[in-house]
């Protein structure tokens, strides 16, 4: 069993969690409240790392934190080090990456808001704010959870995109998805099983939270 790799990908899912969050709750507020021109263009951006193909989105990550880039070389400038390949490029990225499954469940469950909660809410004379933190979020937070367990389940499991901006580096940017791999590569079926199972069981764990979270959403709705 490679802990450092389950270690860092542990890292890596809860930072991604923890930049994701706001995120999740002020755009899927936005989106779900909101009627505008471009909104389902803004939408179809949202979801467009669901139907590009992991390394075809990692290429274009790489390209865009290379030293060439203006991220890059900004990147570089401040902190002396590149982007790419390291495990700030890889926290970068896994958020862009996991955009669809933090703000679409989250703009479900602000959905399942009804409109004259909030409405009396205003009536109250409750700022914005206010009714998101005291009203609008303690009814919304079944998706807004949903949002952030498939976040942290989908970010621990990805491949692709890890390996395309953060290569294989072990304890920098080696995740458990990659050491899977290398033991496959290097015939040890034994350590690949045992950190397969690892995986299996987290994702089982995430797939029944998230449908008991998705069933109470879907009472609210009815």
């Amino acid at each position: 069993m490679d802990w450092t790799a389950l270690w860092l990908s542990l890292r890596l899912a809860g930072w991604t969690v923890v930049f994701l969050l706001p995120v999740s709750v002020l755009m899927g507020r936005f989106l779900a409240y909101r009627q505008f021109r471009s909104k389902g263009l803004v939408e179809a951006l949202v979801m467009l790392p669901l139907v590009l193909p992991p390394t075809v989105f990692g290429f274009y990550l790489l390209v865009a934190f290379g030293r060439n880039s203006p991220l890059g070389d900004l990147w570089q400038g401040l902190f002396g080090s590149q982007l790419v390949f390291s495990f700030q490029g890889l926290v970068l990225a896994s958020i862009i990456f996991n955009l669809p499954f933090a703000i679409q469940p989250a703009q479900r469950g602000f959905q399942a808001v009804p409109a004259e909660v909030r409405e009396a809410a205003a009536c109250c004379g409750m700022s914005p704010w206010r009714s998101l933190w005291k009203v609008e979020l303690p009814l919304a937070w079944p998706g807004v959870v949903t949002a952030m367990v498939l976040t942290f389940a989908h970010t621990l499991g990805e491949f692709g995109i890890v390996l395309m901006v953060g290569g294989s580096i072990p304890g920098e940017t080696k995740t458990i998805a990659i050491s899977i791999y290398d033991r496959v590569q290097g015939f040890d079926d034994r350590g690949a099983a045992i950190m397969s199972a690892v995986l299996v069981a987290i994702s089982l764990f995430t797939i029944a939270v998230t449908f008991w979270l998705s069933s109470r959403v879907g009472r609210r709705l009815s």
